[in-house]
């Protein structure tokens, strides 16, 4: 008699690794980038991977179709009477503001950290049409359900973005800015990165493996330098990639592409109305599409500290915020400084 095959093996593989790093007092990652590529599959809504605070999810209609969206929702013993709004990047999840989340809850603040639709824990529909306005009114509406008004909206790469978004659509239901290495800062289709079909985002994101994560993740986010505490944030992306759904991650992966790639915001800057803050990894060179441009294309993306001057010239009163040795993703390269930099400039004005 043929032997039925356990559909939940993978699961319980990833749960087994981090089962035996637990046991062993180290971090998953110390067991190696092998263990972790034999084991770690999770499924097309991040199932297996832990949050570090309880998950819900916000269940809506949109276009046609039921949706959930997934969030963290944090509360502190003290609080300032303040909510902060965490907005994760494209190759990210709400789950990688872990210390944002712990600075900000001993600083008083409420936290509310979603996962947008189309990413990590949330819904992967086969059709949707995304858009920045789309998704500003996804979060808009779980805000309004769990009884959040006027937050401070912290927005990171593409989170940066939709950020921008949010204000420019809801200016009196938004206190404050923080816009942390947002993507947009320069349009990329006018400078001359070639369009994509969503067919041939769609192909590159199926070859995605481990090794380009952290190659990209390396060389973009964290200044050309690694760490192995990094090492989980790629085995959070890789491990989707191996599971059964990829095929569904992969798709949403490329909408959303063409989404930031169609959509830009840089021209908008001026009728931003909020009170803004640009945190900026110098060492950054993010720009969507880049790979795919000319070479003397490419030379002209990605330069950080002029499109960060730029934007806060653009912004009316924005406050710039720079960091010279860091890349990408400085909340997680160097926590100390941002959080130090952020809670100074989240302090209410005396």
């Amino acid at each position: 008699m043929k032997k039925k095959k356990n559909r939940y093996a993978p699961l319980l593989r990833a749960v087994s690794v981090m089962g035996l790093g637990v046991c062993l007092g180290v971090a998953p990652a110390a067991l190696g980038a092998r263990a972790w590529a034999e084991a770690v599959q999770y499924g097309p809504e991040l199932e297996g991977f832990a949050y570090p605070y309880p998950v819900t999810q916000y269940t809506f209609s949109s276009q046609q179709q039921s949706l959930h969206m997934a969030y963290m929702d944090v509360h502190p013993q003290n609080p300032n009477g303040r909510t902060a709004v965490l907005l994760h990047g494209k190759n990210f999840c709400a789950a990688t503001w872990q210390q944002t989340i712990v600075q900000l809850v001993q600083a008083g603040f409420r936290v509310v950290a979603p996962d947008q639709i189309g990413f990590c824990k949330s819904s992967k529909p086969q059709q949707y049409q995304f858009s920045f306005q789309q998704l500003a009114r996804n979060t808009h509406d779980l805000l309004s359900s769990i009884g959040v008004s006027n937050p401070v909206l912290i927005g990171h790469s593409t989170g940066g973005m939709l950020a921008v978004r949010y204000a420019l659509m809801y200016p009196e239901q938004t206190a404050q800015l923080v816009l942390v290495d947002p993507i947009g800062l320069e349009d990329w289709k006018a400078k001359g990165v070639p369009s994509l079909s969503v067919d041939q985002w769609y192909a590159r994101e199926l070859a995605t493996t481990e090794d380009t994560i952290r190659t990209y993740e390396t060389q973009t986010y964290y200044a050309g330098e690694w760490r192995p505490e990094y090492e989980k944030w790629v085995q959070m992306l890789a491990g989707m990639y191996r599971g059964a759904g990829k095929q569904a991650v992969a798709w949403n992966s490329a909408l959303l592409y063409d989404m930031i790639y169609t959509q830009p915001v840089v021209y908008e800057f001026g009728k931003i109305a909020v009170p803004t803050t640009l945190m900026i990894g110098a060492k950054d060179n993010t720009a969507i599409g880049k790979a795919a441009a000319p070479p003397d294309v490419q030379k002209q993306l990605g330069h950080y500290p002029e499109l960060g001057k730029a934007a806060a010239k653009a912004i009316p009163h924005a406050h710039l915020i720079m960091f010279s040795e860091l890349g990408h993703s400085p909340q997680i390269q160097d926590p100390t400084a941002f959080h130090e930099a952020l809670l100074k400039t989240l302090a209410p004005a005396r």
